[in-house]
């Protein structure tokens, strides 16, 4: 078993829904008598309980509470999620503990109580400090909000932190991204995380662009900003280690995160999360309260698997492995895959310095066709 294993945990809870948003979560009015954090967490520890017993389980490397809106719970709700994992998988004495918060369903005194609790890492949903953006983006936080927690985390006793970043919402300026990334510096976090917005079917976004009330993301606009995203994190001493985020240092980087992209094992529990241990992926039905009734009669959440066959392990490990700045080994690549590696290389797409060195890794071009370079090296 050399691989790292974590355990990740799905809050699906939030306050209100977000325009852009696809995840797996419900508001109160959605749920209305269904389900509520009490009945999850019941539920949630029956699956911790039977996940500890399973082939392949062992102390948590990394846990990451995720959703959804985590910091809804408040610090005894995710003190309980964390003694609850202590209690079945067990967490290892050097573990990363990581829980998502929104800005404005924290305080001083919320930090405080989750970093007694065990939690060794904050990652905050800031988006952007444009208040015009936020509103596109049916944000709740005040922009400053972000950078006040972030602070309040960090004298809480949190040595990490992160913001989150969404570029290229209809209606952001350039000199929008520009105010996000200084109060992204000002707040003085050691991880930053950006991605381009995506707008997802099904979502109230979507049907606002479609409606016409919102152009379409342009993608030389994504481009051009994500290069200035770059540029201005890196000149403040966070280099990218996977192509949406950046680290002060190797110690700052999401070590759970890191799990997923080299291919580690995880327990994924709570309603629609996903698992993987040894090859083997699985995912839980969605709704919380069929989530609840399911381990109420002593039966297992699943919805569905899938054992991964070689053309699939070969595909996903391109697919995430090359998204890291130290790349992926060239001896993993079959000799089509091979071949085109050294075409990408005479293209700038990969670094022709580091294929001399056995390793695909991508230039600052190629990051910008990630997609497509792993298409070409997996065919």
């Amino acid at each position: 078993m050399g691989r790292p294993f974590g355990v990740y945990v799905h809050v699906p809870f939030c306050a209100t829904r977000c325009g852009y948003c696809d995840f797996n979560t419900y508001t109160a009015g959605e749920l209305g008598s269904a389900a509520s954090p009490s009945s999850w967490l019941e539920a949630l520890r029956r699956e911790l309980d039977f996940g500890a017993s399973q082939p392949g389980a062992r102390p948590a490397e990394t846990v990451f509470v995720g959703g959804g809106t985590p910091s809804l719970l408040g610090a005894d709700g995710l003190a309980a999620v964390l003694d609850a994992i202590r209690g079945s998988f067990g967490i290892a004495p050097s573990a990363e503990v990581t829980t998502e918060s929104n800005p404005e369903s924290t305080s001083r005194e919320f930090f405080a109580g989750i970093r007694e609790a065990g939690y060794t890492r904050i990652s905050l949903g800031m988006q952007s400090a444009a208040r015009h953006v936020l509103r596109v983006l049916d944000r709740v936080h005040t922009p400053g909000r972000p950078v006040a927690a972030a602070i309040e985390a960090r004298e809480a006793g949190f040595e990490h932190v992160n913001l989150d970043l969404i570029y290229g919402t209809p209606g952001e300026r350039i000199e929008d991204l520009r105010a996000s990334l200084d109060a992204v510096l000002q707040a003085g976090v050691d991880h930053v995380s950006a991605y381009s917005l995506i707008v997802e079917d099904g979502t109230a976004l979507a049907r606002r662009v479609r409606r016409g009330e919102l152009p379409a993301p342009d993608e030389d606009v994504l481009a051009a900003y994500y290069e200035l995203i770059d540029r201005t994190l890196t000149a403040a001493g966070l280099d990218w280690y996977e192509v949406s985020n950046w680290a002060a240092s190797p110690q700052a980087r999401c070590r759970h995160n890191l799990g997923y992209w080299q291919g580690g094992d995880w327990w994924g529990a709570g309603p629609g999360a996903h698992s993987h241990l040894d090859g083997v992926r699985w995912w839980n039905v969605k709704h919380p309260a069929r989530y609840a009734a399911l381990l109420a009669e002593g039966k297992s959440p699943e919805a569905g698997r899938e054992v991964l066959t070689d053309a699939d392990r070969y595909l996903e490990r391109i697919m995430l492995e090359l998204r890291l700045a130290e790349g992926l080994p060239l001896e993993a690549l079959e000799p089509g895959g091979l071949a085109e590696a050294r075409a990408a290389a005479s293209e700038g797409l990969l670094t022709p310095e580091a294929l001399d060195q056995g390793r695909a890794v991508l230039t600052d071009r190629g990051r910008l066709l990630a997609d497509a370079v792993v298409r070409r090296l997996a065919d």
